[in-house]
């Protein structure tokens, strides 16, 4: 499986580490990152995502960066606009995109106990990629969690 990171360089040096996490991730799950690109800031990750997904040879994506709250509601603004187009993108391509982007409304500190949410994005979506190529009828490898 082929897989794209997309990473925000906008309050770095945290996105770097979620980049590290996530790398770690799919090299564990045997899957191979053709490509991390590094756009500015979350804004700008669909953009970049909507060329990165008419690649034949991707199969799935991640979107990774942190949306750290300031004195205004900016962060919501962008956290909520980025995320309702990458759920429009994977629509559109028919191939899962991880959600490795946190926040909004969150501190740095809280933005930095948050970096291995990216390795989480990776792991969902590897999950998501193999689910959509399964024959139907077949139950997920992992069974699900519940009241016991």
């Amino acid at each position: 499986m082929n897989v794209v990171f997309v990473a925000s360089e906008f309050n770095a040096p945290i996105p770097d580490r979620m980049v590290e996490a996530a790398r770690a991730k799919a090299k564990a799950l045997g899957v191979r990152v053709v490509d991390v690109v590094r756009v500015p800031g979350a804004w700008e990750i669909p953009l970049a995502l909507r060329t990165i997904l008419a690649r034949k040879e991707v199969d799935a994506a991640v979107a990774i960066g942190a949306i750290v709250t300031g004195e205004t509601k900016h962060d919501e603004l962008i956290a909520s606009a980025v995320a309702r187009e990458l759920m429009h993108l994977q629509r559109e391509f028919g191939k899962p995109i991880g959600l490795g982007i946190t926040g909004p409304r969150m501190t740095w500190t809280q933005a930095e106990a948050r970096v291995k949410n990216a390795a989480r994005a990776v792991e969902s979506v590897v999950r998501m990629a193999r689910a959509s190529r399964a024959p139907r009828g077949r139950p997920s490898r992992r069974p699900r969690r519940g009241p016991k």
